[in-house]
């Protein structure tokens, strides 16, 4: 056994000792007061009865009626009244009630209260003894109300000091006065200095190398091979947004301009270009821009379903770009035909790459700056209005009328990790996924109730099927308190459950609501469940310390793993990758895979597990 469970072990067995001596000792305590209370109580009212008695008439009806008297107005199991020659004059009695105390626990802290005596006289002669005894189950109450209360304090403390546990993985300590462990303590956080720092610099050349294998080293977007895995992970995503669109601006005659104009000039002009799109797509977390060549320019957006009205803004600051550059106000002298098309999931990357290169060469053809839009229509969704979409979805959720897909995510070996599941609802008469719903349920502020919906399938599937399963959670839900609230409540509810539910987050989201995020991992990393991040690696250095808050899982987003074999850069990059995260701790999952023999050459990269059509 390692000395790490060796000591954990004695730490919590003297933890449990001081436990439960610090119960024992308090109960005694306890119980040792409440008995002198009684005590003292049954003397004082047998006394102040008896002498009442005493100063009244001796009638058997008078008597009788003042015993009985005093017995309804306090709390006594009897009050008897014994005559000098041994008969019961009056008597008295209730049993105890103890509804909300275990029968153990009045075993083993029985109160030992004894009775007061007091005489009742008559004149100068003996009337009668009065004996009194007050109930105990009241004392037994409050004994155990306190008990269990200590009880939770102590659960409290112990849960609180789990959480700060799991936080404070690189903590310092401070060095104690005693020579020989001041030098232990010292050593132990100079490694704990070091691990961390090793991290951030790992993290850092991480991202370094992201940037040198996936971007253009002028304008700083992404290159051609990385934009088109990008646009082709889109194709495939089944759960990706309805579609959406592809922009691509060319700048003409860019030999001519590098000759007459300098290099200085044409690089200054592109780099000016690709600030306008990022200026454009800043606030779109999902939109991305590259450059497919020397002259051409994109944009990929995906959940755009109308061109005039998305390629308005970015024509008009391409544009402007450009005229300031001409010389002397000459528009002409710097072409800029730019052209853009609409997608949908399930296309061939040939396909939707034809019909925007079609319409790029009809541009330029009409010469300038000409702006040609691909006349292809996508078939959309039916017309609705708001009250009409917030109907549709919550008549699916209040009717159930929801399943999950699954999908197996497997090991190197073809284990079974998990399986992915990812929704459908039943709208129109069919069942759908996410993408044909989504846009309306985050409008609509539906994505707390979905995602929770999700939780409950969820769990049904894995009390059926023993099998552990991944689910999606979204930013919207993470950021409302009453998803939280009743996530906790269903996990707590279904503790056997709970270790086979693995929660994940997109990337982009967890690194656009850290404080959100962090709430979120906290109060559910008690609860045994899983934890992680999917489409991880383009946004991985913006995740900043998100790795202290004990992840158990990446899942690498396809984008990055395309003809991975192919690419070098992209090979070296997500070997990086594993390796950072294998120093974390996480599991390392690669997303996408479309074909089967990709998984020996993901294992040698440093893949723990794949998933994606190639997986069965």
């Amino acid at each position: 056994m390692s000395l790490i469970k060796q000591l954990w072990i004695a730490i919590v067995m003297v933890t449990l000792l001081s436990l439960g001596g610090s119960l024992v000792v308090s109960t005694l305590a306890a119980k040792r007061y409440l008995e002198q209370q009684l005590n003292v109580k049954n003397v004082d009212n047998a006394t102040a009865l008896a002498l009442s008695l005493s100063q009244m008439p001796k009638d058997p009806v008078t008597v009788e009626l003042q015993v009985a008297a005093q017995f309804d107005a306090g709390h006594y199991r009897v009050i008897r009244l014994v005559g000098p020659d041994g008969n019961i004059l009056v008597e008295r009695t209730a049993e105890p009630r103890l509804d909300d105390v275990p029968a153990w626990f009045v075993r083993l802290a029985a109160i030992e209260a004894h009775p007061g005596m007091a005489h009742v006289q008559d004149g100068w002669q003996q009337f009668a003894t009065l004996t009194l005894e007050s109930q105990t189950s009241y004392a037994y109450t409050e004994l155990w109300h306190s008990i269990r209360q200590m009880l939770l304090w102590f659960a409290i403390m112990a849960a609180a000091a789990g959480v700060v546990g799991s936080l404070l993985r690189f903590v310092t300590t401070p060095e104690p006065a005693t020579a020989e462990l001041r030098v232990v303590v010292r050593a132990m956080n100079a490694l704990s200095d070091r691990v961390r720092l090793m991290l951030v610099d790992e993290a850092r050349r991480l991202e370094i190398l992201r940037k040198q294998t996936q971007e253009d080293a002028l304008t700083g977007l992404f290159e051609r091979r990385q934009f088109l895995n990008v646009l082709g992970a889109q194709l495939v995503d089944h759960d990706a947004p309805t579609g959406g669109a592809l922009l691509i601006a060319r700048v003409g005659d860019l030999s001519d301009l590098n000759r007459t104009r300098g290099r200085e000039f044409a690089d200054a002009l592109l780099r000016a270009l690709a600030d306008a799109i990022r200026s454009q797509i800043g606030e779109q977390p999902t939109w991305i821009a590259g450059r497919l060549n020397g002259t051409d320019l994109a944009v990929l957006a995906p959940g755009v379903a109308y061109l005039p009205l998305w390629t308005e803004g970015l024509v008009k600051a391409l544009h402007e770009v450009a005229e300031k550059h001409a010389s002397g106000g000459d528009n002409a002298a710097i072409a800029l035909p730019i052209a853009a098309a609409l997608y949908s999931p399930g296309e061939a990357l040939p396909t939707v790459l034809t019909r925007t290169d079609t319409a790029l060469a009809e541009a330029e053809l009409a010469g300038g700056r000409a702006v040609q839009l691909d006349a292809w229509v996508r078939l959309t969704q039916p017309q609705r209005d708001q009250s009409q979409w917030h109907q549709l979805i919550s008549r699916a959720l209040d009717q159930h009328e929801l399943r999950l897909e699954t999908y197996p995510v497997r090991d190197g070996n073809g284990a079974l990790l998990h399986v992915e599941a990812p929704l459908r609802l039943r709208l129109d008469g069919e069942w759908r996924g996410v993408a044909y719903f989504m846009q309306w349920a985050v409008r609509l502020e539906l994505m707390g109730h979905i995602d929770a919906a999700v939780v409950r399938a969820a769990l049904e599937l894995i009390r059926s099927t023993g099998q552990a399963v991944a689910v999606n959670i979204s930013s919207h839900a993470i950021r409302n308190a009453g998803f939280l609230a009743d996530l906790l409540h269903q996990l707590e509810m279904a503790p056997n459950e709970a270790p086979l539910l693995w929660m994940e987050v997109p990337e982009q989201d967890a690194a656009r609501n850290q404080a959100e995020f962090r709430t979120f991992c906290l109060a559910l990393k008690p609860l045994a469940c899983k934890l992680g991040l999917e489409h991880a690696g383009p946004n991985f250095n913006a995740l900043g310390d998100l790795h202290d808050l004990g992840l158990d899982y990446l899942k690498v987003d396809a984008s990055l793993l395309r003809d991975l074999d192919g690419n070098s850069g992209n090979q070296a990059f997500a070997r990086s990758l594993c390796m950072l995260a294998h120093a974390l701790g996480l599991t390392v999952i690669a997303e996408g895979v479309d074909h089967p023999e990709a998984v020996t050459m993901l294992s040698d990269v440093g893949f723990d597990a794949m998933t994606g059509p190639g997986i069965r």
